[in-house]
């Protein structure tokens, strides 16, 4: 069981558990392996089935000896599956669903107790027992890891969608605050400008006279500019 699991690209612990036992009214359950789902699911499967008499059935000398042996093992079959369908392992695992797989470890186990119980396949669905054998099981366990990647992919997507959110909020308030720090230079600029005017006119005129009188010095005035320079505007839209 656990070979075909591993050949499905499975790994112990991160993909399926093995023996995983539960308690409940009657006892203990002991399955013999979980594989678990997307969405914290399992599936929970039983590997117990009577194979020896199958065994026994295909060793057999005479050719009664053998019908008996198979007649043997097919009501094993059908018995082991009303025992599994008896457990209800969907019932003491919330996150399973409900059905259990049997597997059994051949084709050749699966196909003589289809020979000879044709309705044995039919009669477990209604029991909520699936047979698997290793090529049905290795199916099941690539849909299982096929549903991961999908899982997968959507949580990529949803952290894709929840980082491009928070990305866009933060570049929105980063806008905000380049938006206020421009409006502040402009203000500065507008207020130096202001007070360069108000020098030229009301200041400088005056202080000049002072020379015509004969009061001078060594430090020589600067000219004072305007600044005719702007903070450039971001425009918002074009990131809409």
């Amino acid at each position: 069981l656990r070979r075909v699991a591993e050949l499905a690209g499975m790994a112990p612990y991160c993909d399926y558990y093995e023996e995983h036992s539960v308690s409940t009214d009657d006892g203990r359950l002991r399955p013999d392996m979980i594989v678990k789902l997307p969405n914290n699911r399992v599936i929970v499967v039983d590997a117990k089935a009577p194979v020896d008499a199958y065994l026994n059935a295909v060793s057999g000398d005479r050719e009664e000896d053998r019908k008996a042996a198979i007649e043997n093992y097919v009501g094993q079959i059908r018995a082991h599956m009303n025992s599994l369908s008896s457990k209800a392992y969907w019932d003491q695992f919330e996150s399973s669903p409900e059905f259990v797989v049997m597997y059994l470890p051949g084709e050749s186990f699966f196909s003589a107790a289809v020979e000879h119980d044709p309705k044995l396949i039919e009669d477990g669905s209604l029991k909520r027992v699936i047979i698997a054998t290793p090529t049905t099981f290795i199916a099941l366990l690539k849909a299982v890891a096929y549903g991961w990647q999908q899982a997968e992919l959507t949580k990529n997507a949803e952290e894709v969608s929840r980082l491009g959110r928070e990305v866009y909020e933060r570049f929105a308030v980063a806008m905000e605050h380049f938006s206020r720090t421009g409006f502040h230079l402009k203000k500065a600029v507008e207020t130096y400008n202001e007070s360069v005017r108000s020098i030229e006119t009301r200041l400088l005129h005056s202080v000049r006279r002072f020379k015509d009188l004969g009061i001078s010095s060594k430090k020589q005035l600067d000219e004072i500019e305007e600044i005719d320079v702007r903070p450039k505007k971001l425009d918002a839209d074009a990131i809409e």
